[in-house]
């Protein structure tokens, strides 16, 4: 198995040829150009020798990319040490962020086929737009415990490579212990088995000859609608119970496969006590599923469907505002204060 060590020293070896490969304006200077391509060819080198070293005992039918397979051989290498994995197939969906990979399981797996969802490296230093999701969050380590190592903590607050990498890791974490919360609540979730370092092990959902597509790809029967839009109502309740909101849920991140539905993607959950605009982020999951069903024939009320399921879990349908954006002469400012007291 990779020590923290070894993946950090590969993770910024991964990062150096993603600059270097970059599809910016090239250097024109040639000595500038020179030295651009022979740390490239440095760079290479050594992920080619570590992937010589991993290949030894990990080889899979999936045909990659170069730079693809070195990083599966060392994403994966530690499933398949464990005997997680024997074999990795295909790949079943790409993504700027993720891209998941079908895998045959090994002896320690009960299961026919495996999900391999695999962070891309160079999403390992540029998450977009997650900030509104980590209000309120604690840090996670990779086991999936809090961070509590001030030197940690320190390099996230600086925003320091490593920092981005701890973080990076907190953000994967929050994925794979969510899911083990709602796959336990009885939730609609992928079984998962396991995470290492940049990759979540999960049931997959689907056969040999397909993956499950999103409902966003289908057209429900006319006598299943009413019980799928019934069953994620249900997964969107468990998940208030966990203390979770999706965070960015709609058609596309909601599988389905036989009549059967499988909520994914969590790496950006809510807690909905400590971050204020909770309240705003659950409605816009419950409206994205409403408007799917909605063209499925479904009537529902997004708005009081949102605020029924918020309120019975005890929380306040208005968004918080601190007291200083508050006009103690204005009315509707002074309702709004006696509301949140």
């Amino acid at each position: 198995m990779n020590t923290n060590k070894n993946m950090q020293d590969l993770y910024d070896l991964y990062n150096e040829l993603d600059d270097l490969d970059s599809d910016g304006a090239r250097p024109s200077n040639k000595r500038v150009s020179q030295k651009r391509e022979s740390k490239k060819r440095e760079t290479e080198a050594k992920l080619f020798i570590r992937a010589q070293e991993v290949s030894k005992e990990f080889k899979f039918t999936y045909k990659a990319a170069r730079f693809e397979e070195w990083w599966l051989l060392d994403s994966l290498a530690a499933f398949h040490e464990h005997k997680w994995v024997s074999d990795v197939l295909r790949r079943v969906k790409g993504g700027k962020e993720a891209s998941v990979y079908l895998c045959k399981p090994g002896v320690e797996v009960d299961a026919s086929l495996l999900a391999a969802k695999v962070y891309r490296p160079r999403s390992l230093r540029n998450l977009k737009n997650d900030q509104q999701y980590r209000v309120g969050r604690v840090d996670l380590d990779a086991d999936g415990s809090a961070l509590w190592k001030e030197a940690d903590l320190n390099a996230i607050a600086k925003r320091t490579r490593y920092g981005e990498e701890v973080r990076h890791q907190s953000w994967i974490a929050y994925e794979f212990v969510t899911m083990e919360a709602l796959y336990e609540a009885g939730a609609d979730v992928p079984k998962p088995y396991a995470k290492e370092n940049n990759a979540i092990l999960m049931e997959f959902i689907g056969d040999a000859g397909a993956a499950a597509p999103p409902l966003s790809h289908i057209s429900l029967e006319r006598d299943e609608v009413k019980q799928l839009f019934e069953r994620v109502i249900r997964n969107l309740d468990i998940m208030l119970s966990k203390d979770r909101i999706h965070g960015d849920l709609s058609a596309y991140n909601i599988l389905y496969w036989d009549g059967d539905i499988k909520l994914i993607d969590f790496p950006q959950v809510v807690i909905p006590e400590s971050n204020p605009s909770s309240w705003g982020i659950f409605q816009r999951d419950v409206m994205r599923v409403c408007q799917y069903f909605s063209a499925q024939g479904v009537r529902t009320d997004a708005r009081k469907l949102a605020a029924d399921l918020w309120t019975a879990h005890g929380h306040h349908v208005f968004e918080k505002v601190h007291p200083k954006y508050l006009d103690p002469e204005n009315p509707e400012d002074r309702k709004r204060w006696e509301r949140e007291k």
